[in-house]
């Protein structure tokens, strides 16, 4: 029975009788009654948005074209368990040949008409050799096949070089693609990142070297297929870092926005972050960590074992620019989620509260000065397996700002408490040597040491002789080291894309 919204008909699915029904954002069929006492559920819903493919036939494939046209055809479609994705294949029995071309025809117009602009070209970076180096195992026995179900043509480069990735967006020509993917961990992920904003601020005519500077937003979104030893910013984004449920997020062509970190010193830019930006024990670990890499992945707990013997501490002053928005903080227990309201208003939000403080913006930041174990900035809630909430738990992706974590000098034990409590997801903030700030800007200056004082930190450090005393520490951004200690951060707004939609609330699920 055809309808003008919806298409309505009695088939099989397998050898039992099915009422199936393709309304304008769903398809779903419903079991007959004498056989519902089989079925959890009576009915099946699917969203029209997260159909892959539809084709006539049985779906298997063939070395020959069938003599005469099928009385079936197949639905894929995303299949979900928790976080989780996978493909779902199901095959229906029309009673001719004819309808079951229908079918395939309405589906396939249905999917056109959802809104989701799907990718039908990416450009595909493999990184070979990070993480287990398994990137080029995982792309084309886990994720060629399904871009070639949907349609997808894929241009596949494997990398031989750091920055090869990077280097190749700033000089290609891009017009062609709808997306660029990396097959990796988050340094591959930090390649495209480089790469697309510095080709995209040079295609606009935007010095991006400029603080003050209003970046050009990127248009070709970016898909992460997880291949590395860590793989934060696609855990951050999706929940998970599953190779499969990455490559259905960028079938269906779902998008998210995400918040970009400039960081300058002396009026350079030296690198763009989204997860973490670390001084003090993060810098300390990362620096650690390059005497270490003939041990593998190991390396960091080694480093960090020996960071948190050493129990150093720096001074400087840090001055940062607070938001004004009293309605999204830090520990207000509000995570962003897919569909997060406050990331979704953040511009109309960003654009009032610039007018409003267009006269006080010298008033607006704010000092503090001391001793500091750790300063950490996230514009994410840097959430891993390791540690399930991540650094902020309620930092959003894409709302303009960032979080400040400040942990005060401490002793061993306490500092020991903050870093359970990352693993444990007890709240790290409420701690008398901890405190965080939602921010849009922040400037570090590093206070250098008298003599007295110099002679004091030897004293302390005295007990620990592996532990090397250093007046500064260094910056660790998503992974790489900065070699300063000076260093300017600003918040660039909904920056890039992802092919994601942000992590969905399965709780009442």
């Amino acid at each position: 029975m055809m309808e003008k919204d919806n298409l309505m008909c009695l088939l099989k699915l397998q050898s039992t009788e099915v009422m199936v029904t393709l309304e304008h954002r769903s398809l779903s069929w419903t079991f007959s009654k004498k056989w519902t006492w089989r079925q959890k559920h009576a009915t099946v819903s699917i969203p029209v948005s997260e159909i892959v493919t539809v084709l006539q036939g049985d779906g298997k494939p063939r070395i020959k074209e069938m003599a005469a046209p099928s009385h079936q055809f197949t639905v894929f479609h995303v299949c979900r368990k928790s976080q989780r994705w996978s493909l779902q294949v199901v095959t229906f029995t029309a009673p001719d040949a004819q309808v079951a071309h229908s079918w395939v025809q309405s589906i396939q117009e249905r999917i056109h008409q959802t809104g989701h602009l799907r990718p039908r070209k990416l450009l595909v970076f493999i990184n070979p050799y990070g993480g287990c180096g398994k990137g080029s195992q995982i792309y084309y026995t886990k994720i060629s096949h399904l871009f070639q179900l949907a349609g997808i043509d894929s241009v596949v480069i494997e990398t031989t070089r750091a920055n090869h990735a990077r280097d190749y967006l700033i000089e290609a020509d891009l017009q062609q693609y709808d997306g660029v993917v990396c097959v990796g961990g988050d340094g591959m992920f930090s390649e495209l990142l480089h790469g697309l904003v510095k080709r995209t601020q040079s295609d606009s005519g935007v010095c991006e070297d400029k603080e003050d500077a209003k970046l050009a937003p990127c248009n070709l979104r970016i898909g992460i297929i997880p291949a590395g030893s860590t793989d934060c910013v696609c855990f951050a984004t999706m929940g998970i870092n599953d190779p499969v449920t990455s490559a259905l997020h960028i079938i269906i062509g779902d998008t998210q926005p995400l918040d970009v970190c400039a960081s300058y010193h002396n009026g350079e830019l030296m690198k763009y972050s989204v997860s973490l930006i670390g001084y003090g024990f993060f810098g300390d670990v990362l620096r650690e960590s390059e005497n270490m890499r003939w041990v593998g992945p190991i390396r960091y707990d080694l480093a960090g074992f020996k960071t948190v013997l050493g129990n150093r501490s720096y001074r400087g002053t840090v001055e940062f620019l607070e938001t004004a928005d009293r309605n999204s903080t830090p520990r207000d227990n509000t995570r962003c989620r897919t569909g997060c309201l406050v990331c979704s208003e953040s511009s109309g939000r960003l654009n009032e509260m610039a007018a409003e403080s267009q006269d006080c913006v010298s008033d607006s930041w704010r000092t503090v000065t001391g001793s500091f174990t750790a300063l950490n900035i996230t514009g994410i809630s840097s959430a891993c397996p390791k540690s399930q909430d991540g650094l902020s738990p309620t930092a959003h992706l894409a709302d303009g700002t960032a979080d400040l974590i400040i942990v005060r000098e401490c002793s061993t034990y306490q500092f020991l408490r903050y870093l359970s409590r990352l693993t444990n997801r007890k709240d790290q903030f409420a701690l008398p040597n901890v405190e965080v700030h939602r921010i849009h800007a922040m400037r570090f200056i590093p206070e250098q040491l008298d003599e007295e004082k110099e002679i004091q930190r030897e004293k302390r450090l005295f007990a620990c002789p592996c532990t090397e005393v250093l007046d500064t520490s260094t910056w660790n951004c998503d992974g790489e080291i900065l070699n300063c200690a000076q260093l300017s951060v600003r918040v660039h707004h909904q920056l890039i894309q992802l092919f994601a939609r942000g992590i969905e609330d399965t709780s009442s699920s």
